[in-house]
């Protein structure tokens, strides 16, 4: 992208910049020491063609829609659709919910991201004893394919889109997410979102693990 001096002389230029910023922040200082990301990856205060000697397009960039995906999933970006919006929602019943997700789809809602409570994330039916207390807090109690069936009355599935944070019993709620849909009489090749089938985010995050690492 840029020849060897290229870089060589913007290195010199960046220097005498940088003499430039010690003086001025010996007059005003930054407001803080470290500026980060939210995932506390540092920020430099400057970025220029240094930072990308060995660039390679097609493996580092590519094209929309193509791998490793740094422009987005469709080829059109967000020119042509706008990301899915989809509140983290469930609570109660399975009715209790379905209405939710009726009212936050007349509202604009675009996609359907399914909160299920502590029982169902661990693996374990309202009525177990372990479950004691926390039934349809935190999110929605999906015991049984019925549940799952009045979870997504009336929505269909070809058309909505849903992302599910289930994570150890993520093959079960999806076996029954698709005998859902088929019952509808939409295909499994109808159907879309995504499974959070992260085992190490319960052990290290919300503790909701059913098996530890060791």
């Amino acid at each position: 992208m840029f020849t060897e001096n290229e870089i060589i002389e913007i290195k010199r230029d960046r220097e005498k910049w940088e003499d430039k910023l010690e003086k001025n922040l010996a007059n005003a200082s930054e407001i803080k020491e470290k500026f980060s990301t939210v995932s506390d990856m540092e920020i430099g205060r400057l970025y220029t063609p240094e930072d990308i000697q060995g660039f390679d397009f097609r493996r580092d960039l590519n094209f929309p829609g193509e791998y490793p995906f740094t422009r987005g999933v469709q080829p059109s970006m967000y020119r042509g659709r706008h990301w899915t919006m989809r509140m983290f929602s469930g609570f109660g019943s399975a009715e209790d919910t379905n209405k939710r997700y009726h009212y936050l789809l007349s509202q604009g809602q675009t996609g359907l991201s399914v909160a299920f409570h502590m029982p169902t994330l661990m693996g374990y039916d309202s009525d177990s004893p372990v479950a004691s207390g926390e039934v349809g807090k935190c999110g929605v109690a999906i015991d049984t394919l019925k549940d799952m069936e009045i979870l997504f009355h009336g929505i269909p599935l070809d058309k909505v889109t849903t992302s599910m944070t289930i994570n150890p019993p993520a093959a079960i709620l999806l076996a029954m997410y698709i005998a859902v849909a088929e019952k509808q009489g939409v295909s499994k090749k109808q159907i879309g979102g995504t499974i959070q089938n992260d085992m190490l985010k319960e052990f290290i995050a919300q503790k909701t693990f059913m098996c530890p690492p060791k």
